[in-house]
């Protein structure tokens, strides 16, 4: 589950009345490699093994998917020992105060009363106590570390692993595409249920010469990159053959993590910036902006986008 259902006021002209909406569910996941805490990522509770390893990809952790020795997520332990004790405790006061009451009494009161202990237990869980996440990576490479102790935050812009651009790696690819096709994968990218929902996560798309490879949902931007990286890596994707569509703006730090996977044009219905033109100018990757309608700005490798 990606959303939460909480409890708001909704103001209209005039009024202002009890309601509810969704709102996606944001958890910090806490990536430790060989042993030591690299980061910890804010991100949308799902693939979580897809996220890390393509974080690690990017970050050039490791180089293949074959460098990953174990990746294991598991929540946090006191959570559920506390959640054992809850439950434990609730269910010895629920046989003592049916051995005292009347049966069919009691059936109908404890019946009313767990649906609510459960309605209130869930949205605790979901709001006021949210899960915390760990994953343990092992390296074929027991020396390889990270910086140690970041956070990247859900605002797309939390941290940054930035680099000279003069020592990226350049795209190799001699992929080509036409206008056609980058309008209709934008469109299949912005179907969204759960951005209908709740209004608040960023979409990426991952896209081959046969179509749709995968579609990535998260609060931030970057860290659907990295799944959607981690996807096709686990899938054994070529990335040269691909191209990646984006819900939100094309920041540096987006066409980084391109250029470290040599994906070769990225796409966005938004903005992108001038660093992360000059960046992609320097490096060969295709940026693609404001794709919406029958219109785009093609603002770096014009030459491998057809009139078509």
């Amino acid at each position: 589950m990606m959303y939460s259902t909480v409890s708001c006021i909704k103001y209209d002209p005039g009024s202002m009345v009890p309601s509810s909406h969704e709102v996606v569910i944001e958890v910090p996941l806490a990536v430790f490699v060989n042993g030591r805490h690299a980061l910890t990522a804010m991100v949308s509770p799902t693939l979580l093994e897809e996220f890390v390893t393509g974080l690690l990809y990017t970050e050039r952790i490791i180089r293949k998917l074959e460098d990953i020795e174990s990746l294991h997520i598991e929540e946090n332990r006191e959570r559920n020992r506390e959640k054992n004790r809850d439950e434990n405790r609730e269910k010895n006061r629920d046989e003592n105060r049916e051995k005292n009451r009347d049966e069919n009494r009691e059936k109908n009161r404890e019946k009313n009363r767990e649906k609510n202990r459960e309605k209130n237990r869930e949205n605790k869980e979901k709001t006021d106590d949210p899960i915390t996440l760990s994953a343990s990576v092992l390296t074929k490479d027991p020396f390889s570390i990270m910086l140690s102790g970041k956070t990247v935050l859900s605002g797309c812009g939390g941290d940054t692993s930035y680099l000279d651009a003069d020592r990226l790696p350049k795209i190799q690819s001699d992929m080509v595409t036409n206008v056609s096709t980058i309008k209709t994968i934008m469109k299949e990218t912005l179907v969204s249920d759960l951005h209908t929902r709740t209004g608040g996560i960023h979409i990426i798309g991952l896209f081959g010469p046969e179509g749709k490879i995968c579609i990535i949902e998260d609060i931030g931007r970057h860290n659907a990159l990295d799944r959607a990286i981690g996807y096709g890596l686990k899938h054994g994707v070529d990335f040269s053959r691909t191209i990646v569509t984006c819900s939100g703006r094309i920041s540096s730090e987006m066409v980084r993590k391109c250029l470290m996977a040599n994906i070769p044009i990225i796409a966005s219905r938004g903005a992108t910036t001038t660093l992360a033109i000059s960046m992609a100018e320097k490096a060969g990757l295709t940026v693609i902006g404001f794709v919406r309608s029958q219109k785009m700005n093609i603002y770096t490798g014009v030459e491998r986008v057809r009139n078509e």
